[in-house]
């Protein structure tokens, strides 16, 4: 059972779910991405997130996926892949860090592969 708490070098990062089991932080970045969402769409991220909160490395396909041609980095599947919304997220030590929120691929091809850079990105920038 994980017990620790949230890495110093995630405290920045506002919005902290921490129940249960595991650990589960939203760059700024993707918290302003999750707040310009339909609510329709935000909560059924929040109830993703939730899924991810309980179950962490364990949380099965549909509800989340290998994101390809990257390395470590996972897509959320909100209502089990049914959403046109994704929430790109890696693990640093025993904290998930949401780190984009973007189109479905099939949706918005190229808005995914932003929200997937994006997400490459801020989370490298946490590791330095």
């Amino acid at each position: 059972m994980h017990t620790r708490g949230v890495n110093p070098a995630l405290a920045p990062y506002q919005l902290c779910y921490i129940a249960g089991v595991w650990a589960v932080v939203f760059h700024p970045e993707a918290e302003n991405e999750l707040a310009r969402l339909a609510a329709t769409e935000r909560v059924a991220m929040l109830n993703a997130v939730e899924k991810l909160k309980a179950l962490g490395p364990t949380l099965p396909f549909p509800h989340q996926s290998n994101v390809q041609g990257s390395t470590g980095l996972r897509e959320l599947r909100p209502r089990a892949g049914r959403s046109r919304w994704r929430g790109c997220y890696g693990q640093i030590g025993d904290v998930f860090v949401v780190a984009a929120i973007g189109p479905e691929a099939k949706v918005d091809p190229r808005g995914f592969t932003r929200a997937v850079r994006a997400a490459a990105t801020r989370l490298a920038a946490i590791e330095e």
